[in-house]
C-alpha cells in the first residue's frame, strides 16, 4: 500500500504461477513466511522485554492456531532453539533413572552364582554405584568451576559408564582366575597386576583422545565442553575403581575366604548340617559343591557365563562348518560399511538436536518443505565507514552481492538518484539526499533501521549499515548454506570492505565443516598412539597389527552402519566416533594380547582360552551397556535417539568381532603357534633325560617314589 518495492521470494511457499505468463506472476502460495525485528539497544532491561515479548508472541500464534483450524500457524523466536534444544535434558530425566536400574540389575545377575560362597552379586551392584559416584563427582567439580550445562552432556553417564564397567568386570574375572587357597590378599594382588595395566592403558586412551576433543584446536564449542567433562570422568571413574571398589573386592574376598554367604553375610553351616535341611534352605545356603570335591581346579567355572562359554560357544564358533559363514557374514558387514562411508552426510540438520514435538521443529519441517529453494536470510553487516558515494566502493558492493537477490537500501538508494536523474557523486549531496528525500518517503521509511548515522559537528557521516542477502538454493539447502559461509567468509578478511555475515541457523552449521575430518584426525592419532603405548610395553607387534586392523574395522563400521541408518554427521555423533575407537580398543585388546602370547599347541586352543578368560568380562559389560540404552528410545527427542543408535552400533559392531569375527580369522591367519609346540617339545625331552639320570645315579629313589 505504500508503494514499497522488494524481493519477497524467499517468503512465499508452494507457489504456482499463472499460465502463460510472460514475467511469471503469482497465481497462489501455499505458505507465507513474514518475519518481525524487534528493535534493542543492547540493554540488559531491552534483552528481557525483547525476551518477554517473543514469549507472548508465541502464546499468542498457538492461542490463534486453536481458534482457526483452517489455518497453519508455526512460530519462531530468537530463544526458541535454545530452549528446545535444552528441553531434552528436562525429558530425559526419568528415562535415565530408568536406564540406571536396568544396568544395576544386569550388573547384579550377571556376577551371580547358584554357589552361594563364590556368587558375587553385590559386587556387580557396587561396581556400578562406584561409577555412578565418579560421574556425580565429575558433575559436581563441572558445576562448581562455572560450566554451562547442554543437552550433549547427557551422553557422559553412558559413556562413562562403558568404560568403568569394563573395568570393573575385568577385576570379577581376575579374581575368578586366581588361586582359592591362596590368602585374600594375595588373590586381590594377583587379580590387580593380571587387570589393572590393561585398564590403565585403557584409561589413558580415553583420557588423551577425549584430551585432543578438550583442546584449544577444537573449535566446536559444545564437542570441547564434552572432551573436558569426560576427561574428569574418565580420571575419576579410574580412581574410584582403583581404590573405592578394589576395598569392596577386599572386603568381599576376606568373606569368602572366612566362608559367609555371599549375600546374607552370614555363616556358612557344614554339609552335614544342611543335610538335615529342607530342600529350599540346602539351596540358599549350598557353597555349590560337596566338600568332598573341593580339590576341584576352579569351582568359578561353574559361572553361568563362562559355562556356556565353555561348554558350548568355543566348541561351535571354532567348528569348520562355521567359519565359511562367518566370512561371508563379515563381507556382508565390510560391503554395509564401505557403501554406507561413501554416503556420508556432513551436513548436519538442525532438528536432528531438538526435542521432537517441539515448536522449532514443526517450523524447520515446514520451512524444510515449502522454503527450501532459498538460503535462510544472510544480514550483511557493514561495520566502518564506507565511501558509499565512491563508483569503486559501488561496483565492489555489486561484486560481493552478485548471485543474491538483495533487500538492501543501497540498491533502492542508487535505483532512486537514476530515476529521478539525481547527481550524488560526493558525500555531502550523498548524505544529505539520503536523510532529507529517500528517507523520508514512505516506501523507504523502513530502511532508517538500516543504517546508523554519527554527527561531528555540523557533518553527519555512515558509520555502519546492513543489507540482506538471499540465495537461491536447490533442495539441499543446508549443504549450499554452508558452502555460501565458506564463500563469503573469506571475502571479508581480503576485501577492502569490512563485512561480517550472519543468521541465527550459521550457529549450528559453522562447525559441521570439520564433521568428518575431526573424528578422523582424533581416531587417527589414536591409532598412532596405541602403536606407541604398546610399543613401549613390548608386546607381541602382530598382537598391534590386530588390534588396529579390529579398531579400523569397527570404526569404520559404525561410521557407515549410521550413515545408512540415517544418521548426519552432528555433534553427538561425532562424540559417538570418538568414543567408539576407545570403546572397540577397551574390549578387542584384552582378547587380542591373551591370544598372541598364548602358549598353546593350536590357534584354536589359543582362541578358546582367550575367549574363556576374558570372554565373561566383555559380554557382562557389552550385554549391561546395551541394555541401559533402551530407555533412550522413548524420549522424544531426535538428539537422544542419535544417541542410542551411534552407541547400539558400537555395542553391536564390538560385540560381533569380539565373539564372532576375530575368533573365526585368528585361527587361520597369523600368529603361528607351531614355535610354540617345539620349545614344549624340547622342554619335555630335557626334563625326561634329566629323569632318567637322576633315576640311574640313585636307584632308591624309585622305591621311595
Amino acid at each position: 500500500q505504500d508503494g514499497r518495492s522488494s524481493f519477497i521470494g524467499h517468503q512465499l511457499g508452494g507457489v504456482m504461477e499463472v499460465p502463460n505468463s510472460k514475467d511469471q506472476r503469482v497465481k497462489s502460495a501455499r505458505a507465507i513466511q513474514i518475519t518481525y525485528y524487534l528493535q534493542t539497544y543492547g540493554s540488559v532491561t531491552q534483552d528481557l522485554i525483547g525476551e518477554k515479548w517473543e514469549s507472548e508472541f508465541c502464546k499468542l500464534m498457538h492461542k490463534m492456531q486453536l481458534d482457526h483450524q483452517d489455518l497453519q500457524l508455526y512460530s519462531l523466536a530468537s530463544f526458541s532453539l535454545w530452549k528446545d534444544f535444552h528441553q531434552t535434558s528436562l525429558l530425559a530425566r526419568g528415562k535415565i533413572l530408568v536406564s540406571l536400574m536396568l544396568i544395576l540389575l544386569t550388573a547384579t545377575l550377571s556376577s551371580s552364582m547358584k554357589d552361594c560362597l563364590r556368587s558375587k552379586p553385590f559386587l556387580g551392584l557396587l561396581g556400578v554405584l562406584t561409577i555412578c559416584i565418579s560421574s556425580v563427582t565429575a558433575a559436581g567439580i563441572f558445576f562448581i568451576t562455572d560450566g554451562k550445562y547442554n543437552s550433549t552432556l547427557l551422553g557422559i553417564p553412558f559413556f562413562a559408564m562403558g568404560h568403568g564397567t569394563k573395568g570393573v568386570f575385568e577385576l570379577l574375572s581376575g579374581w575368578r582366575r586366581t588361586r582359592e587357597n591362596l590368602p585374600f590378599k594375595d588373590r586381590v594382588a594377583d587379580a590387580y597386576s593380571d587387570v589393572m595395566v590393561s585398564y590403565t592403558m585403557t584409561s589413558s586412551l580415553y583420557f588423551i583422545a577425549f584430551g585432543m576433543g578438550a583442546s584449544p584446536f577444537t573449535n566446536i564449542e559444545a564437542v570441547k565442553v564434552f572432551c573436558q567433562n569426560m576427561c574428569v570422568s574418565i580420571l575419576l571413574n579410574y580412581f574410584y575403581i582403583f581404590s573405592f571398589f578394589g576395598s569392596c573386592l577386599v572386603f568381599a574376598g576376606q568373606l569368602e575366604q572366612n566362608r559367609y554367604h555371599s549375600i546374607f553375610c552370614c555363616k556358612i553351616p557344614s554339609a552335614e548340617y544342611l543335610d538335615r535341611k529342607p530342600v529350599w534352605f540346602q539351596t540358599m545356603m549350598n557353597d555349590g559343591h560337596k566338600h568332598t570335591s573341593h580339590h576341584e581346579t576352579n569351582p568359578y567355572q561353574h559361572h553361568f557365563i563362562q559355562h556356556f562359554l565353555r561348554e558350548h560357544y568355543n566348541e561351535w564358533i571354532t567348528n569348520i562348518y562355521v567359519k565359511p559363514f562367518v566370512v561371508i557374514l563379515y563381507l556382508i558387514y565390510a560391503s554395509f560399511s564401505f557403501m554406507g562411508c561413501l554416503q556420508i552426510n556432513d551436513g548436519a540438520n538442525i532438528i536432528n538436536l531438538l526435542a521432537s514435538e517441539s515448536p522449532s521443529v514443526s517450523y524447520a519441517l515446514i520451512q524444510q518443505k515449502y522454503f527450501s529453494n532459498y538460503s535462510p536470510v544472510i544480514g550483511f553487516y557493514i561495520y566502518e565507514p564506507l565511501e558509499y558515494w565512491n563508483g569503486t566502493v559501488q561496483e565492489d558492493l555489486k561484486t560481493l552481492s552478485q548471485g543474491f537477490n538483495t533487500v538492501s537500501w543501497i540498491e533502492q538508494y542508487y535505483q532512486y538518484l537514476r530515476v529521478g536523474n539525481i547527481s550524488a557523486t560526493n558525500k555531502s549531496d550523498f548524505i544529505s539526499i539520503l536523510q532529507s528525500s529517500f528517507l523520508k518517503k514512505p516506501e523507504f521509511q523502513h530502511f532508517k533501521n538500516d543504517i546508523i548515522f554519527s554527527k561531528a559537528g555540523d557533518e553527519n557521516n555512515i558509520i555502519a549499515s546492513r543489507l540482506y542477502l538471499v540465495a537461491r538454493t536447490s533442495e539441499n539447502t543446508q549443504r549450499e548454506a554452508v558452502e555460501l559461509l565458506e564463500k563469503l567468509r573469506p571475502l571479508s578478511l581480503i576485501q577492502s570492505i569490512k563485512f561480517i555475515v550472519f543468521n541465527p541457523t550459521f550457529v549450528f552449521m559453522d562447525h559441521y565443516g570439520l564433521s568428518v575430518t575431526m573424528p578422523v584426525l582424533i581416531s587417527g592419532f589414536g591409532i598412532l598412539l596405541v602403536l606407541i603405548l604398546t610399543f613401549f610395553l613390548v608386546i607381541h607387534p602382530l598382537g598391534n597389527f590386530w588390534l588396529i586392523l579390529s579398531v579400523t574395522s569397527i570404526e569404520l563400521g559404525v561410521l557407515g552402519l549410521m550413515t545408512l541408518w540415517n544418521v548426519d554427521m552432528d555433534c553427538i555423533s561425532i562424540l559417538c566416533l570418538i568414543y567408539t575407537l576407545n570403546f572397540a580398543i577397551d574390549h578387542c585388546a584384552p582378547l587380542l594380547y591373551t591370544f598372541v602370547l598364548a602358549t598353546e599347541h593350536t590357534r584354536t586352543q589359543c582362541i578358546k582360552n582367550s575367549l574363556q578368560e576374558h570372554g565373561t568380562a566383555i559380554l557382562q559389560n557389552v550385554s549391561s551397556f546395551l541394555i541401559g540404552l533402551v530407555p533412550l528410545l522413548f524420549v522424544p527427542s531426535n538428539l537422544t535417539f542419535t544417541l542410542f543408535k551411534c552407541l547400539l552400533l558400537a555395542g553391536s559392531c564390538t560385540l560381533l568381532h569380539c565373539f564372532v569375527i576375530l575368533p573365526v580369522f585368528l585361527t587361520f591367519f597369523p600368529p603361528s603357534k607351531k614355535h610354540h609346540k617345539k620349545k614344549k617339545r624340547a622342554k619335555r625331552k630335557e626334563r625326561e633325560e634329566i629323569e632318567c639320570i637322576e633315576i640311574q645315579e640313585n636307584p632308591d629313589h624309585v622305591t621311595a617314589v
